[in-house]
């Protein structure tokens, strides 16, 4: 069964990112952009959050106002025995550019851009174009996998392991963390989840538990995407962060 289902799962690599703010408070924006925030901040305020509180906590989920920070990806392999496997590795830096750039020559070096598929957790309503929007802000060149304009839909090469699960239902987002419990898989929350990455990035100012928790949530996404494409779990001991 394992190289049988390997065979569907060569080709497709996991992924995750994790963002923050493009600067560590609202008085460190650009002026330029300091205004365009206080207009976008009207709509996701409850009228009793301020501006400047807003930008700390939700700037990050916007690739307008938030930068990336570590991309965690996810490769599956066969082992010896024949056991599929996943090898996770992060790509890491304070500098967006550097990181950027390592991921494109990651995807167009080591990947075969007419066979790949990418995977990720409400990938399509984020990790995809908000990588995307980065490139290009950066003035990046997207990797094909990547730059879907004027794709037809079976053209894309890009699952989502939560669109999967809506089976068509759009009324509402279902967590990782929801659909790990759900199916028995071991949890990456230990200790952080989303809503902290700028707090700990900030004021910990620890990069390296952010990489660490990212690398986790690429293993939960892998491990459910078996689930729900019903093939065999991965064993714990057969996922590998190098």
């Amino acid at each position: 069964m394992s190289a049988e289902a390997f065979k569907h799962l060569k080709n497709i690599l996991v992924l995750d990112i994790e963002t923050v703010s493009c600067c560590e408070d609202f008085a460190m924006l650009p002026e330029r952009l300091k205004p365009l925030w206080l207009k976008k901040s009207t709509y996701l305020s409850n009228g009793e959050d301020q501006p400047e509180d807003l930008f700390y906590n939700k700037a990050a989920i916007y690739a307008e106002f938030g930068k990336i920070i570590t991309i965690a990806i996810g490769a599956f392999t066969l082992n010896n025995d024949g056991e599929i496997c996943l090898r996770i590795k992060d790509i890491t830096s304070h500098d967006e550019v550097e990181l950027l750039r390592n991921f494109c020559a990651i995807l167009n070096e080591k990947f075969d851009q007419k066979s790949l598929f990418l995977c990720a957790h409400n990938g399509k309503e984020f990790d995809y174009p908000y990588m995307c929007r980065r490139l290009l802000v950066n003035g990046i060149k997207l990797p094909e996998v990547l730059d879907i304009c004027e794709k037809k839909p079976w053209e894309v090469h890009h699952y989502d392991t939560m669109d999967m699960w809506k089976f068509g239902d759009r009324k509402s987002y279902t967590s990782l963390e929801l659909l790990a419990a759900l199916f028995g898989i071991k949890s990456s929350k230990d200790g952080i989840d989303g809503s902290m990455v700028n707090h700990v990035y900030y004021k910990e100012r620890n990069l390296e538990r952010i990489a660490k928790y990212c690398k986790e949530d690429v293993a939960v996404t892998a491990q459910l995407y078996c689930k729900l494409k019903l093939l065999p779990s991965i064993k714990e001991e057969n996922i590998f962060y190098v």
